[in-house]
């Protein structure tokens, strides 16, 4: 248990632990995943994993499967260098967002995540309302979210005091903190931040600057890194897995993929804590109902006009709204019919198996 430990695995967990499946395997931390291939470990050393046939069959959803992240059960082989996994823990946490493209369904990004650092560089990739649907998406996870501006040396104090005054508009009570990896600026207290236990993850477009964060932690090139395209402004992919990374300090932290595509699926808690504003201001509405489009004594429409809320945010917050809502729908139209697909299927089996 001691080396479960080392990597996060606390009497949070312990406490969920199941009687029965813990007489029959192994508990290990899912360390990354790649496609359908797993590396996971038990605190000292890793071995590449599989799912049991049972675990991939009987699974309703692909955010039901291992994440990186993830605790689950296991059975170790061949000197602990293969695995097969059986089971997952319940999670204490689950970073997700709808499928990029046309596809309805979850992609989970991580799980178990304790603090969220949301990295947009002050540069060319800042953008307030992206910054807003990234902190939907940590706060619906019930992770804390941390906003990092990385790259502050290419701008001025002028500039800098300008960004972070309309992020304390939206998030006055978000820790926000400008870093440079270049000239090391904050990159201690970042490191200081970082406590024993906890895990971290790195969120943000790709060319922010979260791998290269990540090499500064760790005090080496140990992740590639790449340049911004002077062509078109945006970041290369560089980190195309999501791994979990050990600290010397007994901390751990996932680099993530950037993510161009931030679609939401069903996440009314987030938009409600992001928007907390909004919500507040709604509950003073004349009426009940109000759709907070025309309507006479609505509270939202007179704190626009007044210039106490940015029309503009107003315009992110209920195109998240709709999106949600319509995404969800589709969601659980696409459930229901997986689950009549599935009863077909079993009653074909079951007609056959009786001939």
């Amino acid at each position: 248990m001691e080396q479960l430990e080392k990597i996060g695995f606390s009497a949070w967990f312990q406490s969920r632990v199941d009687d029965e499946k813990i007489k029959l395997h192994d508990i290990a931390r899912v360390v990354s995943v790649q496609r359908e291939s797993y590396l996971i470990s038990k605190g000292a050393g890793s071995a590449y994993a599989e799912l049991s046939g049972n675990l991939s069959y009987t699974t309703d959803s692909v955010s039901d499967l291992p994440t990186t992240g993830d605790w689950v059960y296991a059975d170790f082989f061949d000197d602990d260098t293969h695995a097969i996994v059986h089971g997952v823990f319940p999670r204490k946490s689950l970073l997700k967002r709808k499928a990029a493209g046309k596809q309805i369904d979850w992609q989970s990004i991580a799980a178990n995540i304790d603090v969220a650092f949301i990295i947009q560089s002050v540069d060319r990739d800042f953008n307030l309302r992206r910054l807003e649907r990234y902190l939907v998406m940590v706060n619906e996870s019930g992770i804390v979210p941390t906003i990092l501006l990385s790259k502050s040396d290419l701008i001025s104090e002028q500039e800098l005091d300008d960004i972070e005054s309309h992020i304390k508009d939206i998030a006055s009570q978000t820790t926000t903190l400008a870093f440079s990896s270049l000239n090391g600026k904050n990159i201690d207290r970042i490191k200081n931040s970082l406590l024993k236990g906890q895990t971290y993850c790195l969120l943000g477009s790709s060319g922010v600057g979260k791998t290269t964060l990540l090499n500064s932690i760790i005090g080496g090139d140990l992740f590639e890194t790449r340049s911004v395209s002077a062509k078109t402004s945006k970041g290369r992919h560089t980190t195309t897995s999501r791994e979990l990374v050990q600290l010397p300090n007994g901390a751990m932290i996932i680099d993530t993929p950037g993510m161009r595509e931030l679609g939401s699926m069903s996440v009314d808690a987030g938009i409600d804590e992001t928007f907390s504003e909004i919500r507040a201001l709604s509950q003073n509405c004349k009426f009940g109902n109000c759709s907070h489009t025309n309507e006479k004594g609505c509270a939202i429409l007179a704190a626009i006009s007044s210039g106490e809320l940015p029309e503009q945010r107003f315009r992110n917050y209920r195109k998240m709204k709709r999106e949600s809502a319509f995404n969800e729908m589709s969601y659980s139209e696409k459930r229901k019919k997986d689950k009549d697909f599935g009863k077909m299927i079993k009653s074909v089996m079951k007609d056959k198996s009786r001939k």
